[in-house]
């Protein structure tokens, strides 16, 4: 009778789609030397948190394409149920996440791309777009003219670069030059340092155009050890609560474009994926720009 009993039970859990199925989902991070990655990491684990059958293993590739690759392969061989991954560049990662794509287990890419199409979902937000943006609200704030530095993210990643393709398309056709860029690989200190460069060399800059906020905030850093912060508008990518949002309010960035870390969505996409769900392709994130007009409103969603 007690098995029959506990057979009922079981039958009606099912019924109630209460299964105690559990998955375990690794999570690949390039690296967490950025804020904008340690908070895409928090992120996952608050959205997992809601839901106990959920557990996410999280490893630090720091900035390492070899250790990354190693993760996925670490992955593997555990039997994880699906895959997240932030990948340092495109084409390293690129054979790893195929095979385990083939092998059949689920892997969500997020932020940054690899090449091909042989994953389940691609998540992130329009990097051109907001570069494009970006060019155009600096077109539009210098009145067609000025000089420009622009402080470039990891050239060999995918955001770096369509950040930098939509900058330009966003300038064409005005009168703003470029006199001044530098690779600074999404840390402050290089931003700071290539700045000091930018700084020497040019008595005039007009505006700084710095691929995430930390590298906009080593760029106000340097100018104002220089006395000059006063002399340019200082505008960066992220738009973090805790930081690029808090330097707009502060005065010192004039705007700050928001990228989304797509941490909720990345967990609500694998958990549907391992339901058996179908899901897109690829889910484009939406974008804001903060400015000290509309910070307190929450931004202004980007066209």
């Amino acid at each position: 009778m007690r098995s029959l009993f506990v057979l009922s039970l079981l039958c009606l859990s099912s019924v109630h789609g209460q299964s105690s199925r559990t998955w375990t989902v690794g999570m690949s991070q390039c690296n967490l030397g950025e804020p904008w990655r340690v908070q895409m990491n928090a992120d996952i684990r608050r959205a997992a948190d809601d839901h106990p059958e959920l557990t996410v293993m999280f490893k630090d590739a720091q900035n390492d394409n070899l250790r990354q690759r190693a993760h996925i392969e670490e992955f593997l061989r555990a039997g994880v149920d699906a895959i997240l991954v932030s990948p340092k560049e495109a084409a390293p990662l690129t054979g790893v996440v195929r095979d385990a794509y083939r092998k059949g287990i689920p892997v969500i890419v997020l932020d940054r791309r690899v090449l091909g199409e042989d994953y389940t979902c691609f998540i992130g937000a329009d990097n051109r777009k907001i570069g494009r943006a970006l060019g155009k609200w600096l077109v539009q704030r210098l009145g067609g003219k000025g000089k420009i530095v622009e402080l470039k993210g990891l050239m060999t990643s995918t955001p770096g670069q369509d950040r930098h393709a939509g900058f330009r398309e966003g300038i064409k056709g005005s009168e703003l030059e470029v006199i001044f860029e530098a690779d600074m690989k999404w840390l402050e200190p290089n931003a700071r340092k290539e700045m000091e460069s930018a700084l020497a060399r040019f008595s005039r800059i007009d505006a700084v155009y710095a691929h995430n906020d930390p590298a906009a905030h080593g760029a106000w850093l340097a100018a104002r050890a220089a006395g000059r912060e006063q002399e340019m508008l200082f505008v960066g990518v992220d738009a973090l609560p805790h930081e690029g949002q808090v330097y707009v309010r502060q005065g010192i960035l004039a705007a700050s474009f928001e990228y989304p870390t797509g941490g909720k969505e990345a967990v609500e996409t694998v958990l549907r994926v391992l339901r058996g769900e179908k899901v897109p392709k690829e889910i484009t994130l939406l974008s804001r720009v903060f400015t000290r007009e509309n910070v307190e409103q929450g931004g202004e969603e980007l066209e």
